[in-house]
Order: C-alpha cells, then sequence, then structure tokens
C-alpha cells in the first residue's frame, strides 16, 4: 500500500490518500475540504478513488465528504455511530468555523470496533478510539505498520476533549489501551502536523507517555 497526505481547509487538516500498488484502487480519509486539490492528488497517481473514509465527524475532516462522495459516486464508511450528531449539525459547524458548502451526509456504512474496510487487496482494520469524539475511529493496514489516527494522537499532543462530548480519560484509554499495543514500530499519521511512531509518543508524548504513569 502506498499513500499521500493532501493539506486541506485552513486547518491544515491531513487528508490521505491510501492505494493499493496493484490495482490503483484508493480510499480517500477525511476529505474536510479542497476537493479539488483532492481529486488532482489522485489524478496524478492515475488512481481510481473507490470510498470515502472519515475518522470522525469534525467538518475540517468530514466538509467535504457529501459533495466528494456525489462528485466521485462512491460510498462513505465511518465514523462510529456516535458521532452522528456532529455530522447532522454540519451546517451549524460551517457557520462557526466560517467554512463554506459543507452538508451533514449519511455514511454508507457507521464502523465499529474491529470492522475491516478495503479497496483493490488493501485491508484496513477499525479500532473505535473515542475521546475526541465519541465515535472516533482509526485506521490501521497492519502489513505496512501504518495507521491514520485522524485527531487521537499527535507527534507530542493528544487530541483536544473541550468540544462537546469530549472525555480526556476516555481519550488516554483509547491511545494506551487500543493504539500504544499496535506496536513501537508502527508509523501514524495525524489529522494534523507531522508523521510520527508510536513508539516515540509512548516515550516521550507529554501527555500519554510511559511518564504519566
Amino acid at each position: 500500500m502506498r499513500y499521500a497526505i493532501v493539506p486541506v481547509t485552513p486547518f491544515e487538516q491531513n487528508c490521505t490518500l491510501f492505494w493499493c500498488e496493484k490495482t490503483l484502487q484508493a480510499a480517500v480519509i477525511d476529505p474536510g475540504g479542497d476537493l479539488d486539490r483532492i481529486v488532482r492528488a489522485a489524478e496524478r497517481e492515475k488512481l481510481q478513488v473507490v470510498k470515502i473514509l472519515i475518522t470522525h465527524g469534525h467538518i475540517d475532516h468530514a466538509g467535504g465528504a457529501a459533495e466528494l462522495a456525489e462528485r466521485l459516486n462512491v460510498p462513505i464508511e465511518g465514523p462510529q455511530l456516535e458521532d452522528r450528531f456532529w455530522i447532522d449539525g454540519m451546517i451549524k459547524q460551517s457557520q462557526m468555523f466560517g467554512l463554506q458548502g459543507v452538508r451533514p451526509f449519511e455514511p454508507n456504512r457507521w464502523l465499529e470496533d474491529g470492522d475491516k474496510v478495503s479497496f483493490g487487496e488493501v485491508e484496513l482494520e477499525v479500532l473505535h478510539c473515542p475521546g475526541h469524539t465519541p465515535g472516533h475511529v482509526v485506521f490501521f493496514q497492519r502489513e505496512g505498520k501504518l495507521l491514520q489516527v485522524g485527531d487521537v494522537l499527535f507527534q507530542g499532543s493528544v487530541g483536544r476533549t473541550d468540544f462537546p462530548r469530549g472525555d480526556h480519560g476516555a481519550l488516554i484509554r483509547s491511545i494506551r489501551q487500543k493504539l500504544f499495543p499496535l506496536g513501537d514500530d508502527v508509523t501514524f499519521i495525524s489529522g494534523h502536523g507531522p508523521i510520527s511512531t508510536l513508539g516515540e509518543e509512548r516515550r516521550y508524548n507529554p501527555f500519554c507517555g510511559d511518564d504519566q504513569d
């Protein structure tokens, strides 16, 4: 599997293209906006986008999902059902943050912990990691030891929990009980900022690392 990061929206959100090297079928993870930029990135690699994956319902991650799904005629999978209120409130989010052209959507498939999503010959494991939002999911490509964590974990930081239904304790449990056991050598892509590894964050992250025990 290969990937490309496409920063979108004024929040510089890391929309990510994952694709199967053999079939060139691809998934777009978290198309928050700037859809022409996302489509051009897929076209440069000659990819066939076959689905959209959503980690959580915040506007910078999901604001462009409805339009992109319509444009490409592809299904939307994710997040977990507890984030429905964020997606249903997409118009209100757009008024709060000044992002235009967004609208609510109904995913073709709500995802649960332990589910699998696939495109081409690639299979991703779904882990439900609440805390930043109650329905946040992450996507793990075990063979390549690659993880897309949305806004659960960042290099040197963790996701905010001061939004409605955020839960800091749940977030730290998600990181320590769901993510860190995947292995120190797993590379992760966050919703914002640089790539890191789970080992680096376990050792040095001041919010969730070993020295916080």
